[in-house]
């Protein structure tokens, strides 16, 4: 360890006692009685010396005033260098600044609330190519520029100046509007692996309901499809009581709303009543001629007999 090492180290004596200049120097930069009692002090070089007091400002817990004295070579004057309030090892922090685009959640946009793209987000791409291209039959195309040089002919009506650069019947764009499909960004390939992870993890198969659930939605009425590629994996919930109602669900995703889950059993019929009191029986006021035992004879059969 070399000498000038071992004196860096070392405080200055007459910097190191120069308390009350640092005191003051505090209290003067501070707000009264926000100035604690010294608590200690670090060497920061040769005859510089930094003095610590505690704060007690509100708000500030942990943090102290540092005070930093210096004195020239072959001097006994010790001057001030500068006051600043630093943080101390236990002090109270605010978190780190994350940027908003990182801090954002789904759910945090409220209504009138607007969620600007990055021109460069890698979620999208460009919907078409090719529209600072003119069409082929454009006048300022590159086939009509040398045909109108060979020939010498005007093709144009009117000045250049005149004319717009390229003309809006046949770009790409206007013909991207009739079709129906003018959109400057779409997804891009990352963008739909991103929403399709996004989704599985929220309404996949390895969610607790769809280990519950009965059958999965690929074979469940009430998966409404929807398409392009992700439908191919995915479709949107129409079941009212189903927890994923309104939502994109993967079509490995189930829950107990399957609509083949439990099909409802017919009503069971009612047993037959008792007593029918919506038929009339008969009762004779007497008993028929053929209840008894004895069956009925005609009177010649009873003279034989010897019945009178």
């Amino acid at each position: 360890m070399s000498a000038a090492t071992t004196r860096s180290r070392t405080p200055d004596r007459l910097c190191a006692e120069a308390v009350d200049l640092a005191r003051s120097a505090a209290e003067e930069a501070a707000a009264p009685g926000v100035v604690g009692e010294h608590a200690g002090l670090v060497s920061e070089g040769d005859r510089v010396v930094t003095h610590f007091f505690e704060c007690k400002e509100l708000g500030y817990r942990g943090w102290r005033w540092a005070v930093t004295v210096a004195r020239a070579s072959r001097a006994k004057v010790v001057t001030l260098d500068e006051v600043v309030l630093l943080p101390g090892p236990d002090a109270l922090l605010a978190p780190e600044w994350v940027p908003w685009s990182e801090r954002l959640r789904p759910g945090d946009m409220g209504p009138g609330d607007l969620l600007p793209t990055d021109a460069e987000d890698l979620r999208l791409e460009p919907g078409y190519t090719g529209e600072d291209e003119p069409a082929p039959n454009a006048p300022v195309s590159h086939e009509m520029a040398e045909l109108v040089e060979a020939e010498d002919a005007e093709v144009t009506a009117g000045t250049p100046a005149n004319l717009p650069a390229v003309p809006s019947r046949g770009s790409i764009a206007a013909v991207a509007e009739e079709l129906g499909m003018r959109r400057a960004r779409v997804l891009s390939r990352y963008g739909l692996h991103v929403a399709a992870d996004r989704w599985e993890e929220a309404y996949g198969a390895k969610t607790p309901m769809a280990q519950a659930a009965p059958a999965s939605c690929v074979t469940c009425g009430f998966l409404a499809p929807i398409g392009g590629s992700l439908g191919q994996a995915f479709g949107v919930c129409a079941n009212e009581f189903s927890p994923a109602d309104g939502r994109v669900v993967s079509l490995t995703y189930g829950c107990g709303g399957h609509s083949e889950a439990a099909v409802m059993p017919k009503p069971p019929r009612p047993a037959p009543p008792v007593i029918d009191e919506t038929r009339v029986d008969p009762f004779p006021l007497r008993p028929a001629a053929d209840s008894g035992s004895v069956p009925v004879a005609s009177d010649g059969e009873s003279e034989d007999l010897g019945h009178s």
